[in-house]
């Protein structure tokens, strides 16, 4: 079977059950969920600070990568 002849079909089938299973989760329970006004809700918030990883390695050389 020739993938690249039926890639039409796949992305349509795809995009069928993509569009069907969104359908199927979207109904939840919790939308009607209300705060009551008189209720005070303390909201926890993330440290702002994001961390970074460096990394550093010497460059292989051609022979290092031949060996390989």
């Amino acid at each position: 079977m020739n993938i690249a002849k039926h890639m039409e079909v796949i992305f349509v089938a795809a995009t069928i059950i993509a569009g069907a299973t969104s359908f199927a989760t979207a109904a939840d329970d919790r939308a009607d969920f209300a705060i009551p006004a008189d209720k005070v809700v303390a909201v926890a918030k993330a440290d702002t600070a994001m961390p970074s990883v460096t990394v550093s390695a010497k460059r292989l050389t051609a022979a290092e990568k031949a060996a390989l």
